[in-house]
């Protein structure tokens, strides 16, 4: 294969182009601290805010910024009597690994989520990322992130599956849901088709089986945040954000959010499955709040606290040169296009 000329490369990695992540803020760890802070005043939860700072962390391709989240949300993630029977890393790093595998495993999941509303190329170069973070700062933990994929569609499962998207697509759109899918086929007879066969399906609605026992499922509920965040962030996409915040709103008026809540906490004993229940009802009536006009507000001036520390953190950047694979600046001399 012929190389690449010097002009074409540089072209290709021009600093106007942003070729690489966008850096960490200095400020990143206050800006997330600040947003689980809330989330415990205003007793949404632990997760809802996790999820939504994640999802903006992804749609922001600032992939260095997710060492600081799980760093964080490690020392605030609720604790699961279903996690007792996955394998415990050794607690020797600080945080302890058992402590950021669930978080972690959570996070990735959003990752991968994230595909639908950002695109492939983010959410791989982001989750590489996270991966490599993860085995350089907690080796320990890498060796017990699940290996196994759960997401293949076979002919066997094929027909749950078509039905699974199916159903999370009727629980966000109803009673709009047949309107919008004619109205999508209007626009290219294959939209409606790849939207509910490819994401609603297979990525958006949650698989039936679950990683090693541990709570790391994003859930009906969390999904729609997920949704607003990455909307929000990635900008221009107002109608899409509304249609997001009315299906946060379904989940509850359905009762989603109590059917999910209640079957993660089934496993253990009395004592732990009595402690469980409770956790799991507070959690419940977070997401209740959640969906309020106040909470909803809360989501989106979040994803804006973050959105706006990235951009500061890029134009900084962006005066000092290039960003090197790892998210941070690097010197490099600014090139003019000559377009």
């Amino acid at each position: 294969m012929s190389k690449l000329s010097p002009s074409l490369k540089g072209l290709i990695n021009a600093p106007f182009a942003r070729p690489g992540p966008t850096p960490a803020p200095r400020n990143i760890e206050a800006v997330y601290t600040k947003i689980a802070d809330e989330a415990r005043e205003r007793k949404y939860g632990e997760k809802p805010w996790l999820a939504l700072s994640a999802a903006a962390t992804f749609t922001l391709n600032s992939p260095s910024s997710l060492g600081p989240l799980l760093t964080l949300a490690s020392s605030r993630w609720p604790s699961s009597s279903s996690s007792s029977s996955s394998p415990s890393p050794s607690s020797s790093s600080s945080p302890s690994s058992s402590a950021l595998l669930e978080p972690a495993e959570f996070i990735r999941e959003i990752g991968l989520k994230c595909i639908s509303f950002n695109g492939i190329p983010r959410t791989i170069n982001t989750l590489n990322f996270f991966r490599a973070h993860l085995s350089s700062a907690h080796p320990q933990l890498s060796s017990h992130l699940s290996t196994t994929p759960t997401r293949q569609t076979t002919p066997s499962n094929i027909s749950a599956v078509h039905a699974r998207g199916r159903q999370l697509w009727e629980s966000i759109y109803t009673p709009l849901d047949a309107k919008l899918e004619a109205k999508l086929a209007e626009a290219h007879p294959d939209l409606p088709v790849h939207i509910l066969g490819s994401h609603y399906g297979p990525l958006l609605s949650d698989p039936p089986s679950e990683k090693n026992g541990l709570d790391s499922k994003v859930g009906r509920s969390l999904t729609s945040v997920v949704a607003i965040a990455c909307l929000r962030a990635q900008t221009g996409v107002g109608p899409q954000v509304l249609s997001h915040v009315f299906g946060l709103r379904k989940a509850v008026e359905q009762g989603a959010h109590l059917h999910e809540f209640a079957a993660a906490g089934q496993s253990g004993g009395e004592g732990s499955k009595k402690g469980e229940k409770e956790r799991r009802s507070e959690e419940a009536e977070g997401i209740e709040r959640l969906a309020s006009d106040e909470g909803c507000e809360w989501i989106l001036r979040s994803v804006d606290a973050i959105s706006e520390a990235m951009a500061a953190a890029a134009a900084a950047a962006a005066q000092d040169g290039n960003m090197n694979e790892g998210g941070f600046a690097s010197p490099m001399r600014k090139r003019e296009s000559k377009l």
